[in-house]
């Protein structure tokens, strides 16, 4: 499973979103709709690695998901201030201090009550997603969730 998503996000092999999507959405969807999340957030990538890329595979997947569940998504919520290494080869301590103030809001905003569902491919140690979280609880979210297509083996 992890080299379909490597293949996908490192060599552009959309060929696989379908396939990655619809794991995404058979397990996520029935707790969206079931549980009145009221929007999705994709993990931002930084603008330098998007455009090296050419897309942000969080942000598609979401996308799809959104579609299937009817939650909208806010693929701008968040976005990433500062480049982070990648995570592939750090440690556990080496990923929380990469991400660690790695992310904040577009545009300040208050999210009193709202429930976010945060979208990403892959959680290995949980340190992007708890980055991605904190700017969201700090402007009022009442929880973030986190759905991801895999999980890695914790490092």
């Amino acid at each position: 499973m992890l080299d379909i998503i490597r293949q996908y996000k490192y060599h552009r092999a959309l060929w696989f979103e379908p396939f990655l999507a619809g794991l995404l959405i058979e397990r996520a969807a029935p707790e969206l709709r079931a549980g009145r999340w009221d929007l999705i957030a994709p993990t931002p990538l930084h603008p330098t690695r998007q455009r090296a890329r050419g897309f942000n595979q969080a942000e598609r997947l979401g996308r799809r998901l959104s579609r299937a569940t009817g939650v909208p998504i806010e693929p701008r919520l968040l976005r990433r201030v500062r480049p982070t290494r990648s995570q592939t080869r750090l440690s556990r301590a080496e990923r929380v201090a990469n991400v660690r103030g790695a992310f904040a809001l577009r545009k300040p905003r208050r999210l009193d009550g709202l429930r976010i569902a945060l979208v990403d491919d892959v959680l290995t140690t949980g340190s992007t997603c708890s980055a991605c979280a904190e700017p969201l609880l700090q402007a009022g979210a009442a929880e973030v969730g986190v759905w991801t297509v895999a999980r890695a083996a914790g490092v």
